[in-house]
């Protein structure tokens, strides 16, 4: 009797052990769940850079219109605050980048078997909160990029006025 159960715990090991061996990483929601959330970090990727590009033509634009004025100090002093929003804004672009190659390599190397499902989900969750991080860090630089820009243009209507007098 012992030797008829332990041969068919042994079948039933040996069964579970070639069907779990089988079964595509692809397949499992957890892995869905990481391709779908890459879709999301592309698309926020593209609208980081547009905002990046939006920044930079406002930044030529800005010293563009200050080389007429008189009073010049002051605008110098917004131009230097919006190039150094402008360079954080260009390492956190580069970051996200970085952040989007290591979640591909996470979702192959999950996908080829080389790391098991529990540790890409863990490693999948510390990408994730890098993301948010970096997202939350993006829309601080978009208000304070606002912020100067409406500080320059107000400093501008100011300077025009002043001008007309």
């Amino acid at each position: 009797m012992k030797s008829i159960l332990s041969k068919l715990i042994i079948a039933s090991l040996v069964f579970t052990t070639l069907v779990s061996c089988k079964s595509n990483p692809a397949e499992s929601p957890e892995h869905k769940a990481m391709v779908a959330e890459h879709e999301v970090m592309m698309k926020t990727h593209e609208e980081m850079e547009k905002k990046h590009a939006t920044m930079n033509d406002d930044h030529g634009s800005m010293v563009s219109s200050h080389k007429d004025l008189e009073n010049d100090s002051l605008h110098v002093v917004n131009e230097k605050a919006h190039a150094s929003i402008l360079g954080l804004h260009t390492s956190l672009v580069e970051k996200h980048k970085n952040l989007i190659a290591t979640h591909k390599a996470l979702e192959e190397k999950h996908l080829t078997g080389e790391i098991s499902l529990e540790q890409m989900v863990k490693d999948h969750e510390e990408l994730k909160k890098q993301h948010q991080e970096m997202l939350d860090e993006h829309s601080k630089m978009v208000k304070e990029h606002q912020k100067i820009k409406s500080e320059d243009s107000e400093m501008i209507k100011e300077d025009t006025k002043t001008k007309e007098q």
